[in-house]
């Protein structure tokens, strides 16, 4: 017997969010690395690709077995609060974590000439995990707590009765989050880059930390809570909105 299931939740969590940072950090890799064809092409460009990333990350942890897709421990964390179990987290943030892990590595890999002509060591950084626009802590911890409030508030809102028995049918779901995800980074990612999600910024955050990057700084470990503490927060507050309610009618 497989140690772990071709179809289970920890697989389909693991998968999903591989997928989710292959492809967002190989849009922030596209546009600040140097002779990409898609060098500086911008902001507009870093937030689609983050939307089609959560896209397609959604989908694959759905077809391997996780039909919550949730990506993200804050996501899982919120689902906790609303719920009372907390059971699944032993379980889906280590998935996730390496998860991010593994496709911050390929991400590595896939642009690996690419590292040695960039000179910039922020921008390095950058394709990995968040940071500050301003450093200015609570201002920096507010923007991912509101940003992770949103996400886990919208997109229970996407999915509850009220939306799926008058709204667009359960198969758009996935479409509407990623919506979701690009209009938080068009109206909410400019200040911190909008981790929403601790698995997103601390797996590849290590894996920068960790791997022969070259000409790479430091990997900014002290900005490193902001993302895990302010996108739990949010989390937890729209959980316990989303319970409020449902109990409420």
């Amino acid at each position: 017997m497989h140690p772990i299931a071709p179809h289970s939740a920890l697989l389909g969590e693991f998968m999903g969010t591989f997928i989710l940072i292959l492809l967002g950090n190989g849009v922030n890799a596209s546009v600040n690395l140097r002779k990409t064809y898609a060098e500086g092409s911008g902001w507009m460009v870093v937030v689609t690709g983050w939307a089609i990333a959560v896209l397609c990350g959604v989908l694959t942890a759905q077809a391997f077995g996780s039909p919550g897709a949730h990506l993200n421990p804050a996501i899982t964390f919120s689902n906790a609060v609303m719920t009372g179990d907390f059971s699944q987290l032993a379980v889906f943030w280590p998935a996730q974590v390496l998860g991010a892990m593994a496709g911050a590595t390929l991400t590595w890999l896939f642009f690996y000439p690419h590292w040695a002509v960039t000179p910039d060591q922020g921008a390095k950084l950058g394709i990995f995990c968040t940071g500050p626009a301003i450093p200015h802590l609570p201002a920096n911890l507010l923007g991912e707590v509101t940003g992770t409030f949103v996400l886990v508030l919208v997109a229970g809102a996407i999915f509850s009765h009220g939306v799926s028995a008058t709204g667009p049918s359960a198969g758009l779901g996935p479409w509407l989050v990623a919506s979701l995800v690009w209009g938080i980074g068009l109206s909410l990612g400019s200040t911190t880059g909008y981790a929403i999600n601790p698995a997103r910024d601390f797996g590849p955050r290590l894996m920068h930390f960790l791997l022969p990057i070259a000409g790479k700084g430091g990997s900014n470990w002290d900005y490193a809570w902001v993302p895990i503490v302010g996108d739990l927060t949010g989390a937890a507050l729209a959980g316990l909105l989303l319970r409020w309610a449902h109990f409420q009618g």
